[in-house]
């Protein structure tokens, strides 16, 4: 009786590993995929640490680029416990995040940024969901509306006539005008504040303060405890009493600065609404519509806040780190610079300013608007996106919570699209095919991807053209000479970070 039981125990079983197989065949037949999925090659890695010891404290995109080089176009990575998937591909890029854009808009948790230092309702780094598609479209209304672009453009042209006259009176201050001109058109845009031309405001100077000491707190001198914190969240409880502290000091003196620039202009908006002064601005079209329809909440003020800041903070720094690099582009290759200049000359004539309808007869001009955005992409790693589910591609498994970065700078160094990368050559771009422009354009990503996209790319863009074609209509760039009459040729030198 007993050996029965065993040899029917044993045909159930036998029939369950049978069931098993076909069901394993089965689902290698319907979902194409192996039994057992591999990684996408990368560095081999070490317990507990992954790959980080692998990677510098700064130029990081170089050491990705290089292991793109090695490995192809999508590496898989371990920053400690954490799976990163490094993308040096634009067509992979867009791949993923853009045709699979549902499985990878969400962000990694930037604890640093969002609990330690402040910068909370960012939609920047908000997790993806019904809240940053609020945020997302409140900066679509307001910057890729056609109408809304073309309201702007009267105080884009007043500022950059302010622009203009700053830079004729004072040339070697060129990125402090750059910046001004940035800030005065934002501030005024987003808060309905008018930066009065020549003093010192303060406003802009509350937000670029947070804006430095933000970023400084984030660079590799500022300890290794502040760069461990986003992988390991408990170190924000690390006791103030203990050595190494420093961290906590200054991210909690940053987070009092970014507190302050979250409030202090939101807070002028909303008692110019109640004296009836406020001009139009982004802050007030929101604070008004809430009011009116549902009342404003106490939530709704913390996301027209980040909203608003975020805004600001991202339009001054990439485009102001665009316009300086654009200096110096124009002081490496002077042949550029006057070719670009005899094109504004004989379209435009010498009796006006070049305008935002005179673009599309300027196409040497773009060319070298295109060959500015590949040859200093300014957010060189952007901001990483996240995989919310487990996906394959190419025959590649991507974990779930798999950090994405897209290294641009990588992107734009391929040395296949773009031969002699480090080189300023906007010619690349005059015969270009259709296809080949669409899918090798560097405006189509070095603004990002997918449904975090910089919303607000049409407005920078029109601001670095105006910027561009004003300053090569009435300047001339020359290089320094030194004390024998020779000309002093710069090297192109960039600060590692965020922004480049």
């Amino acid at each position: 009786m007993n050996t029965l039981v065993i040899f029917d125990v044993a045909a159930l079983l036998s029939a369950l590993v049978l069931l098993f197989n076909l069901c394993k065949q089965e689902y290698r037949r319907r979902v194409g995929k192996e039994y057992s999925i591999r990684l996408p090659p990368g560095p081999s890695a070490i317990p507990i640490i992954g790959n980080v010891h692998q990677l510098p404290t700064e130029y990081q995109e170089k050491t990705f680029f290089e292991w793109g080089r090695q490995y192809g176009g999508i590496v898989y990575a371990k920053l400690f416990r954490n799976p990163a998937i490094v993308i040096n591909s634009v067509e992979i890029a867009r791949d993923l995040m853009e045709r699979r854009s549902a499985n990878y808009s969400d962000r990694p948790i930037f604890t640093l940024m969002e609990e330690m230092m402040g910068w909370i309702c960012m939609p920047t780094q908000m997790r993806y969901g019904e809240r940053y598609r609020k945020h997302r479209k409140w900066m679509q209304d307001t910057f890729l509306s056609k109408s809304m672009l073309l309201s702007y453009q009267p105080i884009q042209r007043r500022e950059m006539y302010i622009f203009l006259s700053s830079l004729s009176e004072s040339p070697e201050l060129f990125e402090t005008h750059i910046r001004g001109f940035t800030a005065a058109l934002l501030m005024e845009i987003i808060y309905g504040h008018r930066v009065q031309s020549g003093t010192e405001d303060e406003y802009v100077e509350l937000a670029e303060r947070a804006a430095t000491k933000t970023v400084l707190a984030g660079s590799p001198g500022s300890g290794i405890l502040s760069l461990l914190v986003d992988f390991f969240p408990v170190l924000k409880h690390y006791p103030l009493w203990l050595p190494g502290s420093g961290f906590k000091v200054k991210t909690n003196y940053i987070k009092g600065l970014v507190i302050r620039f979250l409030n202090v202009p939101y807070n002028m908006v909303k008692e110019q609404m109640t004296s009836g002064t406020a001009p139009p601005s982004f802050v007030a079209t929101l604070l008004e519509k809430h009011r009116n329809e549902s009342g404003l909440t106490e939530d709704d003020e913390d996301d027209i806040r980040g909203c608003a800041a975020s805004f600001y903070i991202a339009g001054t720094d990439t485009s102001g780190a665009t316009l300086t690099a654009f200096i110096l582009s124009m002081v490496m290759n002077p042949e550029a610079f006057k070719k670009a200049q005899e094109e504004i000359d004989q379209v435009v004539g010498n009796d006006r300013l070049p305008d935002f309808e005179d673009r599309k007869s300027l196409p040497y001009m773009e060319c070298v608007l295109k060959e500015l955005y590949r040859w200093d992409a300014a957010a060189v790693l952007g901001l990483p996106h996240r995989s919310m589910a487990e996906d394959v591609y190419q025959g590649y498994k991507i974990p779930r919570g798999s950090m994405i970065i897209p290294n641009i700078w990588g992107m734009s160094r391929d040395p296949v699209q773009y031969p002699n990368p480090e080189e300023f050559i906007p010619e690349r771009f005059a015969d270009s095919s259709k296809s080949e422009a669409d899918n090798y354009n560097p405006r189509n990503f070095v603004f990002g991807f997918g449904r975090r996209q910089c919303p607000g790319q049409l407005f920078a863009d029109g601001n670095i053209y105006l910027v561009m074609t004003s300053i090569i209509a009435t300047m001339d760039i020359s290089r320094e000479k030194d004390e024998y009459g020779h000309e002093i040729i710069p090297t192109p030198e960039f600060t590692s970070g965020l922004i480049r």
